[in-house]
This record gives C-alpha cells, sequence and structure tokens, in this order.
C-alpha cells in the first residue's frame, strides 16, 4: 500500500521525503492506511492531526490534481454510498440550507475580517490590473455592476448577499435599490451597519421564501454553490418570476468540470456542509427554457490568487485569532485555502460569471469595455443624509 501510494505521488512529481518545497513529509506512518481508506477526508483528517506536512501546500495540490492520478483510483464502497445518498435525499433542503452558515460563516465576523479585504468580499477578486486584494474585489464589483448595466434607482436584488459588499458598491457608486438576503444574522447586521444611509435593505430569508417584489436587476455571488442540484430548477425559476422582462441576471459561481453528485467529502464535513460545486451541463440545463445566455466568462484563475491572499491575511493575524480557535483550526482552515488554491492553479475547478436574460437583449450583450474601463474606487455617486430603511419603490 505504501509503495503504490509512493508510486502515485511520484507521477505528481512528489516525493515522500524529499527536498522540494511541495514535497510530502510524513510523521506518522498509519498516514498510509488512512489515507488509503478514506481517500480525500483521510488526506484532510491527517494534516489536521499532524501527521503529514508540505512546505508549500498549495504548490502539493497544484502538483496532484493537475497529474490526474486520483482518476486511477477506484471508488471505495463509503464513497459510493455518499455520493448516491445525495442523488436520493435533497441535502440542501430549507432546513439543511441553514448547517453550512451554523458551520461556516457563524465561524465570527472577526476571523473573516482578519482574512478578508475591507469590504468583506468572500468571493473570487478580478486580478487584472490589480496590484492589491483591495484592488481586485473592488475590480470585481466593478465588473459584476458594469455587467448588470446598473443604473440610478434601478432595483437590485442580491440572492446571498454576504456582508453586503456588492450591496453597498451597487448603491454608493450606481445608486440601485438593493434588498439582499442571507441566512446569516451576523452577516445581516454587519451589512446593515456597512450600508448605512444608502438605499439598501437586508433580511435573513430562504431564497425560496422571497416576497411577491419585482426587480430589474437579480445577482447571486458565490451562493449558487449551496443551491445543490436538486434545486437548480427552483432556483432558476424564482430568479425568472422575480425578474421583470428586460432585466439582467448575473450568477457567479465556483464550477466543476465534469458533473457530479456531492462534493469532496473532507470540504463537505469540515467547510461547506451539503454543497455542491454545478458543472457547466448542469447549469445550462437548469438555464434552458427560462433564460437566454449573453456572456458566459471564466476568470477561475484568478481564484489562485485570491486565495493566497486570504491565507496570507489569515496567517499574519492568527495571533489575534488562537484566543478563540486552536493548532487544528489553524491546520485545517490553512489546508481549505491553500488545498482550494491549488485547485484553482490545476484548473480542475473554475470560477464562472454568466450573464444571463428571458427573452435576450436587443442588440447583444457589449462587453467590449467591461474588463479595461473599470470605475476608480473614488468614483461613487453623493451618499444620503439619511438611511433608507424600506427602499420605497422596491416593488411594483
Amino acid at each position: 500500500m505504501r509503495e503504490v501510494m509512493e508510486q502515485l505521488l511520484a507521477k505528481a512529481g512528489i516525493e515522500s521525503g524529499g527536498t522540494n518545497p511541495w514535497d510530502i513529509q510524513i510523521h506518522d506512518p498509519a498516514f498510509y492506511q488512512r489515507v488509503w481508506a478514506d481517500r480525500n477526508l483521510g488526506l484532510g483528517e491527517s494534516y489536521m492531526d499532524g501527521w503529514w506536512d508540505s512546505q508549500r501546500l498549495d504548490e502539493f495540490f497544484a502538483r496532484l490534481l493537475g497529474s490526474g492520478v486520483e482518476q486511477g483510483l477506484q471508488v471505495t464502497p463509503k464513497l459510493a454510498l455518499r455520493a448516491m445518498a445525495h442523488g436520493i435525499f435533497n441535502f440542501q433542503s430549507r432546513d439543511r440550507s441553514r448547517d453550512v452558515i451554523k458551520k461556516h460563516y457563524d465561524l465570527g465576523n472577526d476571523l473573516f475580517q482578519a482574512m478578508l479585504d475591507s469590504s468583506m468580499n468572500y468571493s473570487c477578486g478580478y486580478w487584472k490590473g490589480a496590484r492589491s486584494l483591495e484592488e481586485a474585489q473592488h475590480n470585481k464589483l466593478e465588473l459584476v455592476c458594469q455587467k448588470l448595466m446598473l443604473k440610478p434607482g434601478m432595483r437590485l436584488l442580491d440572492i446571498g448577499c454576504g456582508w453586503g459588499a456588492l450591496a453597498k458598491h451597487a448603491a454608493q457608486h450606481y445608486g440601485a435599490k438593493v434588498m439582499g438576503i442571507t441566512l446569516s444574522l451576523p452577516q445581516k447586521l454587519f451589512a446593515e451597519d456597512s450600508c448605512r444611509g444608502l438605499p439598501a435593505t437586508f433580511q435573513v430569508q430562504d431564497y425560496r421564501d422571497l416576497p411577491d417584489h419585482e426587480f430589474d436587476r437579480v445577482v447571486s455571488i458565490g451562493m449558487f454553490e449551496h443551491v445543490g442540484q436538486q434545486n437548480h430548477g427552483t432556483f432558476m425559476d424564482i430568479v425568472n418570476n422575480h425578474l421583470i422582462g428586460d432585466g439582467i441576471f448575473l450568477l457567479h459561481t465556483i464550477g466543476g468540470n465534469p458533473s457530479r453528485i456531492g462534493v469532496d467529502p473532507w470540504i463537505a464535513k469540515y467547510i461547506f456542509p451539503n454543497g455542491e460545486l454545478p458543472s457547466q451541463t448542469q447549469i445550462s440545463h437548469a438555464m434552458e427554457g427560462r433564460f437566454v445566455m449573453e456572456d458566459w466568462h471564466n476568470f477561475g484563475s484568478d481564484y489562485d490568487r485570491t486565495l493566497m491572499a486570504w491565507y496570507g491575511n489569515f496567517t499574519e493575524h492568527w495571533p489575534r485569532l488562537k484566543n478563540r480557535f486552536d493548532q487544528r483550526f489553524f491546520r485545517m482552515w490553512s489546508y481549505y485555502l491553500l488545498s482550494c488554491a491549488g485547485a484553482f492553479r490545476a484548473r480542475t475547478i473554475q470560477l464562472w460569471q454568466v450573464v444571463m436574460t428571458k427573452y435576450g437583449l436587443k442588440g447583444g450583450f457589449q462587453i467590449r469595455d467591461l474588463q479595461t474601463e473599470l470605475r476608480p474606487p473614488s468614483a461613487a455617486l453623493p451618499r444620503p443624509n439619511a438611511p433608507s430603511q424600506d427602499l420605497e419603490g422596491i416593488h411594483r
């Protein structure tokens, strides 16, 4: 077993006990049995337990995943049962949808403030022309707003609004009236405070329970991964029903190359319970009969750089976090950020922005200037003097 595993690692250019930064250093010989039995779950858990290390964990995963060696491994009965369960049960039902909030998003705003940029963007930055995480995230927000063709007074629905970064940008720079929904109370409270004085309101609400409002634009950034294949059609129907006839919907999501049910078992257990990465086929199937696809933009390689920036911030600020989190959490969170960076570097997962309309834009979707003429951070509309609590005119 040890010999077979070391041969597989060698195919990826990784040596056990080697001197390259991406080589693996094994501290417990039981590592081989554990990983052979539990595959990805065993690899992650044994790292959390300190059974092995790699100086450059991101590069270890980039080489491992990029080599495709795991595709030659037989599926274990445990993994087969897990996939079967995801095919039968709805792991993203209303009740289960809050699992990821408790496990991940409600870990504490202090953790995410230490890791993210100042506007609290927890999704891929757009690094073209950017020199820092702050600039990359500003560029991403600007790119989204330009693709949505936002104009003052437009009503924007933000499904899975997070800490309100896009809502603030759209209201402050474009004069949009924004309604954001999230399942996290700490996110809602943070967003409300951040957007005080702007035409933006926030609700703790499942997307399936949206009130009967109409919107000129709809956006969802980094939330579709929590919808699940069984609910893709429902999600698209809800967006379609809330979007006026000539409106635009922008979907920003991580995507998987092949169509799969479920997600990496380690990620599912420790980071994002019940998550599923949609494939191109799954998204297209959910769009069919509901939307016209105007544009499909892949900038997944930018997520590698974003994750490495988050990891740098996390490790820099760890001294003020370790009074709440132990060393095992540090290794878990490092493994999460660096393994995902390696996966994007290997191009085994992607980041897509898909622009959709109900009936097609007259004259087509114009994207010629979007990647080169992004609004600078200082260009903002005048800020209102008083907060808008009810978003008068958000629905007809």
